[in-house]
């Protein structure tokens, strides 16, 4: 039996491309409309494992799902980095000088808009996901529209490619998280990576402190956020991922960072991805 993973987006998405990528296609796709739904499918065992982007090389990170993941106590039990590649499709037959419209997510158009730009003709029409546009203009056999899609949205959709990687920045990756109930299961020898969080005191240098503790311990700290918290005005919540060559170091840091911050927490223990 497959393993049920909940996806942000439809089938086509860039959420379900990595799904399919991380887990070999070895799985089956539970379709939200939302991050919240995303994290309701799992919490409720409607699916087993859930894909959540989290950030992005060009536009940052993706905050609130952060806070979605700590507030329900899931765990990260991996990573994945996918190249944000767009392509404008269309009804096989169609030419792009038969195009008036492109829809698509808005952070799409954004990212396509040098190559938008050339053809001034065309309306821009901002839509909700960039698969569900590929989708409905498959099922409604539109003609004169385009979508900004995937590969994967336009193999699924019956869809001609007629102008590939048109994205501005070619470097544009998104990271996204892989999230369980569980703990991860991998041995320890297999973890290098982990996403903590942790909250401080309004005391001068805590902060340094901190960091200068990671560094003696042999951690490597390769990304920090700060999120307020919303009881305590002025104060914050760092989230923070580090890497290790072995994971006695992790453990040493986890003891000492337990004593100097406050609610510290491990949202997560797993094995780095390539980028």
């Amino acid at each position: 039996m497959k393993e049920k993973v909940a996806i942000q987006g439809i089938k086509g998405s860039f959420h379900h491309q990595v799904a399919l990528e991380y887990f070999q296609e070895n799985v089956a796709i539970d379709e939200c409309l939302s991050f919240e739904a995303v994290i309701d499918s799992v919490l409720n065992n409607h699916s087993q494992l859930a894909v959540m982007a989290i950030e992005n090389s060009i536009a940052g990170s993706i905050i609130p799902n952060y806070a979605l993941i700590d507030k329900n106590n899931l765990h990260i039990i991996g990573e994945y980095y996918l190249d944000i590649i767009q392509n404008l499709m269309v009804l096989n037959g169609q030419q792009l000088s038969e195009i008036s419209e492109v829809h698509s997510h808005p952070m799409a158009l954004l990212q396509c808009m040098d190559f938008l730009k050339k053809h001034p003709q065309i309306k821009l029409v901002e839509d909700k996901d960039t698969a569900e546009t590929a989708r409905r203009i498959h099922q409604n056999q539109t003609k004169g529209i385009a979508a900004i899609a995937s590969k994967v949205a336009a193999e699924m959709y019956d869809l001609t490619i007629i102008a590939p990687e048109i994205q501005t920045v070619n470097n544009n990756m998104t990271r996204f998280f892989i999230v369980s109930k569980d703990e991860n299961s991998l041995p320890k020898e297999y973890i290098n990576k982990a996403s903590i969080k942790f909250e401080l005191d309004d005391t001068p240098g805590s902060l340094a402190t901190v960091l200068n503790v990671m560094t003696n311990c042999k951690l490597n700290l390769t990304k920090i956020q700060s999120l307020p918290i919303i009881e305590t005005p002025f104060q914050y919540s760092f989230f923070v991922d580090v890497v290790f060559e072995k994971y006695k170091h992790f453990e040493k840091a986890k003891k000492i960072l337990e004593l100097m911050t406050n609610h510290f927490k491990v949202l997560g223990e797993y094995s780095k991805n390539k980028q």
